[in-house]
């Protein structure tokens, strides 16, 4: 599989706290083109030590990412936008590769998945409150929108790329932070991410 950018490829390490590194307690797992039966790389199995170290991570940068401006937010998603699409090839081959789905379906549904981080980009700065009428004369009811605590996504096997963006991008506009999980395709969640946090400047945790 010859790729652009061969760095979108990852393999035998896990991405934690703003970091990739080799768990020393991980096993891997083989992935294989479905098409072609031909070995494609491998992956860590992740267990519970990393799972813990996962959401400690999360919640860490939970604390200072809902601390961040709305437009800083927008900012941040508007470039991992321009990322996912500057790589919309090398993405698409390793999606058709790794899951089998048509390499013109695979570029249809990255520019799918880039569509969710610009449509929120923009929602990111416009987290409006509400003025909701009371029932006493002499009151008001103001509604605030505030972002809760780590979000826990877990996406589909049919449109993995796609519903890694619907799921993350609304939530880092919110303010919240994820812990994600993508078993079946692990090769395109790595490069979907695209090394994203020093590329773009995320907080370390997510």
């Amino acid at each position: 599989m010859q790729l652009t950018n061969p760095e979108l490829f990852q393999q035998r390490r896990c991405y934690i706290g703003g970091e990739w590194f080799t768990s020393p307690t991980a096993k891997f797992d083989k992935v294989y083109n479905p098409s072609t039966g031909e070995e494609m790389g491998e992956v860590p199995v992740l267990g519970t030590l990393e799972a813990e170290l996962c959401v400690q991570a999360a919640q860490s940068a939970f604390l200072d990412w809902k601390q961040t401006t709305a437009e800083h937010k927008s900012v941040l998603l508007r470039r991992w936008y321009d990322l996912i699409v500057e790589s919309t090839d090398d993405l698409a081959k390793i999606l058709t590769t790794e899951q089998g789905k048509p390499f013109v379906e695979a570029k249809g549904e990255i520019a799918y998945a880039a569509s969710f981080v610009l449509w929120y980009s923009e929602e990111a700065k416009r987290a409006y409150g509400e003025t909701v009428p009371s029932h006493k004369t002499d009151g008001k009811i103001l509604v605030t929108k505030e972002p809760i605590g780590v979000v826990a996504a877990i996406t589909p096997w049919n449109f993995p790329a796609a519903m890694i963006t619907r799921k993350c991008a609304p939530a880092f506009a919110a303010g919240c932070s994820v812990v994600l999980n993508l078993h079946q395709t692990p090769h395109l969640l790595r490069s979907l991410w695209l090394n994203s946090p020093k590329m773009l400047g995320f907080l370390q945790g997510f």
